[in-house]
């Protein structure tokens, strides 16, 4: 495996006041045929923050940590107490409801390459769309938005689908009969896929 490292984005003065910290602890992230991590990182979570409605002024910084499923299983084990990988894991700093402002540091988001991958495949899209959605996913959730009740759910899939169809990707929700994966089943309203931890 090759060594970690570690990049920070400047705040974009032109945009959303997005810092982002990027870390990659698996080789297979850059293996993977996304071009750039930090402009594909970029891009996805600036586009979001926009579309969340950060505003002019407000600045905020994101750790993402791509890594692989062996690492999160043990943070999902730690955690949360379920000995096994999930996509992504949303660690927000602050306890946000959706429009709220957050603080000088929103949070971390952690995602593993094998179950991105696993469900990428399962459910027919390519691993680059599969994983902006996890990106977008997971920083809603440090933004306060959830998928426990139906009407939060509704809320943030009609916003992710929003920023989504920014990149030219389709409705990920959408009901067309996409296989998923039995044994990982990719976003939806469970409890053991994509989830926020309470520090």
């Amino acid at each position: 495996m090759s060594e970690a490292r570690q990049w920070t984005s400047p705040a974009n003065p032109e945009g959303a006041g997005l810092t982002i910290v990027l870390s990659v602890e698996d080789e297979a992230w850059d293996a993977a045929e996304l071009g750039d991590l930090e402009v594909f990182v970029t891009e996805t979570l600036q586009a979001a923050a926009l579309h969340a409605g950060f505003e002019d002024g407000l600045s905020t910084e994101v750790s993402v940590t791509l890594t692989s499923d062996e690492d999160v299983r043990e943070i999902n084990r730690e955690w949360r107490d379920k000995d096994r990988p999930t996509n992504v894991l949303s660690f927000p700093m602050m306890d946000l409801e959706p429009g709220d402002h957050p603080g000088p540091l929103l949070g971390d988001l952690v995602l593993a390459f094998e179950t991105c991958a696993r469900e990428a495949d399962g459910e027919g899209k390519t691993f680059a769309d599969h994983f902006r959605h996890l990106l977008v996913h997971g920083f809603l959730h440090c933004l306060g938005h959830d998928h426990v009740e139906d009407e939060d759910a509704e809320a943030m899939e009609a916003l992710e689908v929003r920023i989504l169809s920014a990149f030219s990707i389709a409705d990920p929700y959408r009901e067309d009969g996409s296989p998923e994966s039995e044994e990982t089943p990719g976003l939806g309203r469970r409890d053991d896929v994509s989830d926020t931890v309470e520090r």
